[in-house]
């Protein structure tokens, strides 16, 4: 720049340049025309008629600032569009903001099922929000064309934590919907979702059909039947619509249930006729159904679980003696899944269109042979130390079913066809009925070096020995010897009835000694 200044100041250089050369440089320039953006030599040749452009001749002698400045204004206008054209190339695009699903989970307090999707989304899109709630807590509208709309109240002590309303996306239900305790008949809730075009899991129409259980029981009945009794053994079962058609006969004991009531209520034994009728009365005054099947004698309850692709199977042997075997004490273990065990669950999870969750609970009898006396579904309780690995599956299987049912797409089920094996040294543990596991009842755990073949029948803890055989506790050792004595009476001789009896009853002092220390 400043070789060019001295070279434009030099008047001999100037006088050098062709005729004309410097004539559009020399012109002043107009008042309010702008020097960063000058014409070109054509428009400003251009005058108008009558005017007379001077000669070149008596033309002014250029000025170098005024060329100096007119270089400087374009290079610095050229500059300035240059820089707006790339920041505005390099401006990123707003990114699109996506409303949330909203899913609907109906279960207890007990479980927040909020931190199980926290971080979730369908199609790596849409993110999820987990609205919680009680059947007792929401109440709904539903309509033609702008689906349900639910109003949840949640109250927790006493006091009101939530109160909002929103239109679902989908339900998750973990809670049964219609229940023999007066206040729990929630299936007017069930149509309302149904009516709205909500999907759920498991599908409404399964869940309204699982509110009556002869109504399920009529669906085994067909499976017993289609089947054979060989690969689906199901229990006798005798349906009385009211008191009234409800005549003594037969074998005793029976057990009779009354309604439509669950984990254990509603259920007596009845050992002979004359308990039979009072039960009669009973059903009377209740007004309502029930049903009549054989009692067996159980040598330990059998429970097998289905969620989506995973299955798992349990073995719950009564340590208390109770005939129920969800009440009172009792050994909780994994035992292998079978083919057998399978064609059960595949079974039933066909009814009503087709069960996401279901479990299968049958009795194997002291005659060696098992009935099946159940079917569950998504309400079914999560047992065992694999109930945290049961909420991932669920939490699982309602992310796919969300993306299928309302985004068309088929996200991929981290967990594929699946058996969960008991792990060698299967777990065992001490539960008790539902009422006593609320109240925070003691539960003991223990291992046992079995392999899956050998999981069917309970077998000795093998001793502890190294280092770490001195720092178990007294309770641990005495529960071990306990337990070793358990295994070895139900490994005995299934004639000796009175030696084992007896056994029992020092086990029962003995656990009873244990739990008061």
């Amino acid at each position: 720049m400043n070789y060019l200044r001295r070279r434009l100041s030099d008047s001999s250089f100037v006088a050098n340049l062709p005729n004309g050369y410097m004539m559009d440089l020399q012109r002043p320039t107009p008042p309010g025309s702008s020097t960063s953006s000058p014409a070109s030599p054509a428009t400003e040749r251009r005058n108008p008629p009558g005017s007379i452009c001077p000669p070149p001749a008596q033309a002014p002698s250029p000025t170098p600032g005024s060329f100096l400045s007119s270089f400087s204004s374009s290079a610095a206008a050229a500059s300035a569009t240059g820089e707006a054209g790339s920041t505005g190339a390099a401006q990123p695009a707003k990114p699109v903001i996506r409303k949330p699903k909203i899913l609907l989970v109906i279960d207890d307090q007990h479980t927040e099922w909020a931190k199980y999707f926290r971080g979730k989304k369908l199609n790596g899109e849409y993110e999820i929000r987990v609205e919680q709630a009680e059947f007792s807590e929401i109440n709904l509208a539903a309509y033609v064309n702008s689906g349900c709309t639910v109003d949840m109240q949640v109250t927790r002590g006493g006091s009101k934590v939530v109160s909002r309303s929103f239109k679902p996306d989908f339900v998750l239900i973990r809670q049964h919907a219609y229940s023999m305790i007066p206040g729990e008949d929630f299936r007017n809730m069930v149509i309302g979702l149904h009516f709205g075009g909500v999907p759920s899991i498991n599908s409404l129409y399964s869940i309204y059909n699982f509110c009556s259980k002869p109504w399920v029981f009529s669906q085994m009945i067909k499976l017993y039947h289609s089947l054979g009794p060989e690969k689906f053994p199901l229990n006798e079962q005798t349906f009385f619509p009211s008191h009234a058609q409800m005549v003594p006969g037969g074998s005793y004991p029976v057990v009779v249930k009354m309604g439509h009531a669950h984990a254990g209520m509603g259920k007596i034994k009845v050992e002979n006729q004359q308990d039979f009728q009072d039960i009669t009365s009973v059903v009377a005054l209740a007004g309502t159904y029930a049903t009549s099947e054989p009692f067996v004698q159980s040598k330990y309850d059998i429970r097998i679980q289905k969620i989506g692709n995973n299955y798992k199977a349990y073995m719950r042997t009564s340590i208390s003696g109770n005939w129920k075997a969800n009440t009172g004490s009792a050994m909780l273990e994994q035992i292998a899944m079978t083919d057998r065990y399978r064609l059960w669950v595949d079974s039933c999870a066909e009814m009503f269109g087709g069960l996401d969750i279901c479990a299968v609970k049958a009795v194997h009898g002291k005659d060696g042979n098992d009935y099946i006396i159940e079917v569950m579904d998504s309400s079914m309780p999560l047992i065992g130390e694999h109930v945290e690995e049961d909420k991932q599956l669920i939490t699982e299987l309602v992310l796919h079913k969300m993306a299928l049912a309302l985004l068309g797409v088929s996200m991929p089920q981290p967990s594929s066809v699946k058996t969960t094996q008991p792990r060698r040294g299967g777990h065992r543990s001490a539960s008790a009925s539902p009422s006593q596991s609320a109240q925070g009842s003691p539960q003991r755990a223990r291992s046992a070096n079995t392999s899956p073949s050998q999981a069917f029948q309970p077998g000795p803890i093998p001793a502890v020995t190294g280092p770490g055989a001195q720092k178990q506790s007294p309770h641990l050792n005495k529960s071990q010897s306990l337990t070793n004595t358990l295994s070895e009476t139900l490994k005995g001789n299934p004639t000796d009835d009175e030696a084992k009896a007896e056994t029992i009853r020092s086990l029962r002092q003995s656990f009873a000694s244990l739990f008061s220390d």
